[in-house]
């Protein structure tokens, strides 16, 4: 019976023969992990999608797209065990967003918390030329947004920036957030210059 493949075991076949996620056509057989006698078991096939142990030669027909559905539909649970073991949190579809992206217009919070902690880029445009955190603007998503600025956005990238979105929605409070965001980051650049140049003069 398929079994659930210890995380630590997950990686390591990652790093002997890493997936192609970049694709979203399904894997062919050469895509799939082979470990044999990992953990002493039986050999057997890594699925890359639900990481999970298959009898060989049984072989996944799951499409890197789900995890795309996933984000969508804020489906966490089926996003963790994968970004743990190495699924790039910047994965982007064919139209150029990625995980956070999606997840972010679609205002799952929590999902966007994951994959920033997973190292998601939340300055990546997509081919529109729009950021995740004009998108969660767009949908007055508030948590996101918080989610967002937590993790470094920049309210002024993008066409149109979070700012101008926020600005032609008239929403103020936004506005004034992400005014006193620029601020706030703008005065920690020069407080760390500053630091720096005393360090080198007393040098």
């Amino acid at each position: 019976m398929p079994g659930q493949l210890p995380p630590e075991a997950i990686q390591y076949a990652l790093q002997v023969r890493p997936l192609d996620f970049s694709s979203s056509s399904a894997p062919t057989p050469s895509s799939l992990i082979h470990l044999p006698q990992l953990y002493h078991t039986t050999p057997a096939t890594l699925c890359s999608c639900r990481l999970q142990l298959l009898p060989d030669p049984v072989l996944c027909t799951c499409r890197p797209a789900q995890f795309f559905n996933a984000v969508r539909e804020g489906d966490i649970d089926t996003l963790r065990a994968p970004l743990e073991a190495g699924l790039p949190a910047n994965l982007t579809n064919e139209n150029g967003d990625t995980l956070l992206m999606l997840a972010s217009y679609h205002g799952h919070a929590p999902l966007v918390s994951l994959l920033l902690s997973h190292g998601a880029d939340p300055n990546r445009l997509n081919d529109k030329g729009q950021s995740p955190l004009a998108g969660a603007v767009y949908k007055n998503e508030r948590a996101v947004i918080e989610a967002l600025l937590e993790g470094g956005a920049n309210p002024h990238l993008g066409q149109p920036t979070a700012w101008q979105t926020a600005k032609m929605f008239r929403n103020e409070e936004w506005e004034k957030r992400f005014e006193e965001v620029a601020r706030t980051r703008e005065a920690y650049v020069g407080d760390a210059g500053a630091g720096e140049g005393s360090r080198g003069e007393g040098d």
